[in-house]
């Protein structure tokens, strides 16, 4: 099954790699233009490709959009250091189904960094049981002279501005 990210799961997916500030603060990441390559471990099916301007501001408003899509998603949401490594363990639910997830991130952030995450889908999810993802960043310089904090293009050359979409987000009373 072949299952293409839609605008709302890629903003999900770049979410991902400013996860929420758990009992250890997670680290920001340097200010510029990086590129971020998701895809299946196994090297099987398409992986996405991605680039994020960032700055300090715009960086800390994902890790906070993501802190609270946990808060309200997640019954488990666990981070901790471990030999020069983050290790994120987390129980969530998506719809009808909870997903159990375990990340391991390496990198120092200003540069680079990788994150192995599997998960389990119980029932399954879209048909699947269970998942696996390996995503890569790497800082490639500042960003382009018509790039704003907080602009994304994907893979399919679609551009959006992920702090004007949480602008326009609904807020919870």
């Amino acid at each position: 099954m072949k299952i293409r990210l839609s605008a709302a799961a890629a903003c999900m997916v770049a979410s991902a790699i400013a996860c929420p500030a758990f009992a250890l603060d997670f680290p920001s990441r340097k200010p510029g233009l990086w590129e971020i390559q998701s895809g299946d471990p196994t090297g099987k099916g398409a992986g996405h490709t991605m680039q994020q301007c960032i700055d300090a501001a715009s960086d800390k408003a994902m890790r906070d959009m993501g802190q609270g899509m946990g808060k309200d998603m997640c019954s488990k949401q666990e981070l901790r250091a471990d030999g020069g490594k983050l290790v994120m363990d987390s129980v969530c639910k998506i719809g009808n189904t909870v997903a159990t997830s375990h990340a391991v991130m390496s990198g120092d952030f200003s540069t680079a960094y990788r994150m192995e995450s599997k998960s389990t889908y119980n029932p399954p999810l879209m048909g699947r049981a269970e998942g696996a993802s390996v995503m890569e960043a790497k800082w490639i310089g500042p960003c382009k002279a018509d790039q704003k904090p907080g602009d994304m293009v994907m893979s399919n050359g679609m551009k959006m501005n992920v702090l004007d979409m949480m602008k326009t987000r609904p807020q919870k009373p």
